[in-house]
């Protein structure tokens, strides 16, 4: 099997690195170069696009924002998983929104702006307490602003006067008093077959997820049950084949959805350790037809992201059930660097191999850490 990954990133690296095992060859392409490369090595190779996908059994994305033409390209051959209809409803709030309507699927109440004055209207209908998203290219927490009161909006209008809402609109969202944030993955085969992993907890800090525990504590059938019920409604609306992930707001007994992303996702990358069949080589299965893999937990996972920075012990590794994963690249605010997961048998366990862990990390780098197994600590 070829498969032609749009994007090459660690998640790129990460599906090919699940596909070799399978026997199967990945290349990638450079969306800012339109250039194919080695997904590891990142070296150009010496085949064009309209080559690569001549000679791949499927081409799917590691991240929605691909240039469109690029995506049409890939859509006329017939070998594009997921469509790019869910691709670029990932890549685009206001479809995201209007599909979520459409399908009936909670979410939190908003308005779509287009002229900067609909400001006023979003404080009159949704309240003075307003989260604002720009419709494209934001993510880890950019292309947002917050509105907590409505005498702060005169201010907020001139930081946003002079975006072109008619091309690029924003999303005005109520801002929801949400319990905890939850993620649920899942993978669709060819022919329909589905597997779920287990909903996981996720914990952001300035906009970028910190840390995922999975299965997530507390979860009873009837979150479950809103979860599963999302993620179908959506995979059947796009015919989805691959793998997608579905990020809620848990209030009270409720899902709301907050966002969809159609491809592997950061909040899964526990399964590489925590179950029999990670969301790369499941992802892969599913758009090359294979029978999907096995996506239940083995005991307790957490996966702990490395963002800005690299001074942090290698002597981690002397510790059991503790797995790292580096991406490859250089050092930068924000940047994503890698990431650490740990597998235990129970909470317990999990929440004392983090506190080890932290003896090893840079503390200021890893603000949910402690925090996060302190709580652990008394599930069990």
């Amino acid at each position: 099997m070829n498969v032609l990954i749009y994007g090459s990133g660690q998640l790129a690296q990460m599906m090919y690195l699940s596909a070799v095992p399978l026997g199967f060859k990945v290349q990638a392409v450079d969306v800012a170069n339109h250039t194919v490369v080695d997904p590891i090595s990142k070296m150009k190779l010496d085949i064009s696009i309209e080559q690569a996908i001549d000679r791949a059994d499927a081409l799917s994305v590691e991240f929605e924002h691909v240039p469109e033409d690029l995506l049409e390209q890939a859509q006329s051959s017939g070998k594009l998983y997921p469509s790019m209809e869910a691709i670029l409803t990932g890549a685009d709030r206001v479809r995201e929104k209007n599909v979520l309507e459409k399908l009936q699927i909670n979410n939190s109440k908003h308005l779509i702006i287009t002229d900067i004055e609909q400001l006023d209207d979003a404080v009159a209908q949704l309240g003075e307490k307003l989260i604002i998203k720009a419709s494209r290219d934001g993510y880890d927490g950019y292309g947002q602003w917050r509105l907590a009161s409505k005498d702060d909006l005169p201010s907020l209008k001139q930081q946003l006067a002079d975006l072109d809402l008619v091309q690029v609109p924003l999303i005005a969202e109520q801002m929801v008093p949400f319990d905890r944030e939850l993620s649920l993955v899942g993978a669709r085969g060819l022919h329909g077959e589905v597997k779920f992993y287990p909903l996981a907890e996720n914990l952001h800090h300035e906009g970028q997820l910190h840390v995922s525990v999975a299965p997530a504590p507390e979860i009873d059938n009837a979150l479950i049950e809103q979860a599963h019920s999302a993620f179908t409604k959506l995979a059947d609306e796009f015919d989805y084949v691959g793998v997608l992930a579905v990020e809620f707001f848990q209030v009270g007994k409720q899902l709301l959805v907050n966002e969809i992303a159609p491809r592997v996702h950061n909040s899964g990358h526990w399964s590489m350790q925590g179950t029999d069949c990670s969301q790369f080589e499941n992802h892969m299965r599913a758009i090359t037809g294979l029978p999907l893999g096995n996506t239940q937990a083995y005991g307790k996972s957490a996966m702990i992201n490395i963002i800005g920075c690299d001074d942090y012990s290698t002597d981690l590794l002397s510790l059991d059930h503790c797995n790292l994963h580096l991406y490859g690249k250089t050092v930068r605010a924000k940047r994503k660097m890698g990431h650490i997961n740990l597998t235990g048998n129970t909470y317990a366990d999990l929440a004392e191999l983090m506190t080890t862990l932290a003896k090893y990390l840079p503390v200021e780098h890893f603000p949910k850490l402690l925090g996060e197994a302190d709580k652990l600590a008394k599930i069990d």
